[in-house]
């Protein structure tokens, strides 16, 4: 059995107005080799966006790996380091509250592009000293440039 290469992913969303014009990027690096990623579209909100960027990132995948993803969505991270995901699954795409859960359609294309993978979840702080971080917010602010 073939070890999974691991690979490291920084992903991160923006928006304009929120509903607005958004973006996305994302870096990832492998065995020395890096590789940046970004898009967007002209009505989204920074969620869509955060979520798009790490869809984009394992699409963009083309082995299993070791994915080691890092965020500075709380949403994100905190819906499958805390379990949210499966729960609202087991609800029938409800939170907690009975309302139904928002961008469905994104967390059920992430759960499928997840499914070859490892995917490890790390929380970053946004906006601060994190290098990778930052340089994918200016990925992500500078792509939501381009529908405005």
């Amino acid at each position: 059995m073939s070890k999974k290469k691991t690979v490291i992913v920084f992903t991160d969303g923006a928006c304009s107005g929120n509903p607005g014009p958004g973006g996305w990027g994302v870096l990832l690096q492998w065995n020395g080799e890096e590789k940046e990623l970004t898009g967007g579209t002209n009505d989204t909100t920074n969620n869509r966006m955060e979520m798009r960027a790490v869809i984009e990132a394992l699409k963009a995948l083309n082995q299993p790996c070791h994915v080691k993803i890092h965020s500075d969505s709380a949403l994100i991270v905190n819906a499958f380091k805390q379990g949210w995901i499966d729960s609202w699954q087991k609800r029938g795409w409800k939170k907690a509250n009975k309302k139904p859960v928002e961008n469905q359609d994104l967390w059920k294309e992430m759960l499928e592009v997840m499914k070859p993978h490892k995917v490890e979840w790390i929380k970053v702080k946004g906006h601060s000293d994190n290098e990778r971080n930052n340089r994918v917010d200016a990925l992500a602010v500078e792509a939501s440039k381009r529908f405005q």
